[in-house]
């Protein structure tokens, strides 16, 4: 008998926990990442959960929704965020492009020379003028509330050779996106733009429809892209690989401020996840890659520069045909400038 009455108390204590625990929650936060449980996305929303429901007692609660639950393409989810069934989505630059095209910015090349460079650039003045131009665009319904990165560094890889500069690209058949700007830069390098789904990559290199590609190193090997016949990877790291978390604006600022500095503060330490994690990762890709016999090039700093110089014809097409592209490009590379010059200033000190 008193084991029972221990058992129905002990039931009813849990029951009351799980009761308090269900009603503690004031604000719910659906975020969702079209991507799987390996991905640095994943990585930056377990961090965000960990943070903001400990920092605000319970106050918020995050659902996470991996993958397409809730939506399937960059203009799809980005609706969502507009209309509010939706609090946080991440999207590519390319998977925004559509709603702001200004966005690409982030994949012009050459333009980040390095993480240091990149983070220092991300977590400054820059994304808060990529936010107001955003809140602007989509009449105050879609807020940027940080840039983070997925996948590291676009590297050029192909089936065919070695790439060791411009010249080598000629005539390569390179798989983009369906979108103006990466087409632009396999153009002004030599070689012919293929727009390829991503889930045909993998028969299209098989195939030869396909000869090469601009990819980080954890999707090539994620993919395994070298069975189907990609040997040889040149980092000339072209573009830093940034991943825009958008969120509802009303859902944020209808928040109290002590709130929306844990959301802010949230995202600050979810950027430092996704920073550090293709890092890691990226480690034990690139064994991998070379351990299967793939040939991994490092340009020298002269060869990087001819790089930069073939595909200089892509700024001034950015400017020229990109809606917002001369204020987003002036600021990211006033940005570059500045953040290159305080490392540079640090740098001094910290090697004497």
């Amino acid at each position: 008998m008193k084991i029972m009455k221990r058992s129905m108390l002990l039931s009813a204590a849990v029951l009351a926990l799980s009761s308090f625990t269900a009603s503690a929650a004031d604000i719910t936060l659906r975020a969702t990442a079209n991507s799987n449980e390996n991905d640095e996305d994943y990585d930056g929303l377990v961090v965000f959960k960990n943070y903001v429901e400990a920092a605000s007692n319970g106050a918020i609660e995050v659902e996470l929704f991996i993958g397409t639950q809730l939506c399937s393409k960059g203009a799809e989810c980005l609706q969502g965020i507009a209309d509010g069934s939706i609090d946080i989505y991440i999207s590519t630059s390319g998977g925004a492009a559509g709603i702001f095209p200004y966005v690409q910015v982030l994949d012009l090349p050459y333009l980040m020379s390095s993480d240091r460079v990149a983070e220092g650039v991300l977590t400054g003045d820059f994304t808060r003028t990529m936010r107001n131009m955003a809140l602007e665009s989509s009449g105050d319904q879609i807020r940027l509330m940080t840039i983070g990165n997925t996948g590291g560094w676009r590297n050029f890889a192909n089936t065919k050779r070695r790439v060791q500069n411009p010249g080598d690209m000629e005539g390569l058949k390179i798989r983009t996106v369906v979108a103006d700007l990466p087409q632009e830069l396999v153009k002004a390098l030599g070689a012919s733009p293929t727009p390829i789904p991503w889930p045909e990559l993998f028969t299209s290199f098989q195939t030869g429809v396909v000869e090469g590609s601009k990819n980080g190193i954890t999707d090539i090997m994620g993919m395994k892209f070298p069975d189907a016949g990609l040997k040889y990877v040149t980092l000339d790291g072209h573009a830093y690989m940034g991943a825009l978390w958008w969120m509802n604006n009303d859902k944020f600022m209808g928040m109290s401020e002590e709130m929306r500095q844990v959301v802010v503060d949230g995202f600050s330490a979810l950027q430092q996840a996704t920073f550090a994690s293709p890092k890691r990762k990226s480690i034990a890709a690139y064994e991998e890659f070379v351990a299967g016999g793939g040939d991994l090039y490092v340009p020298t700093p002269a060869e990087k520069a001819e790089f930069k110089a073939a595909a200089e014809p892509v700024y001034a097409w950015f400017k020229e045909n990109i809606d917002g592209g001369p204020a987003i490009f002036d600021a990211l590379t006033a940005a570059v400038a500045e953040t290159e010059a305080e490392l540079a200033e640090g740098n001094a000190k910290d090697i004497q």
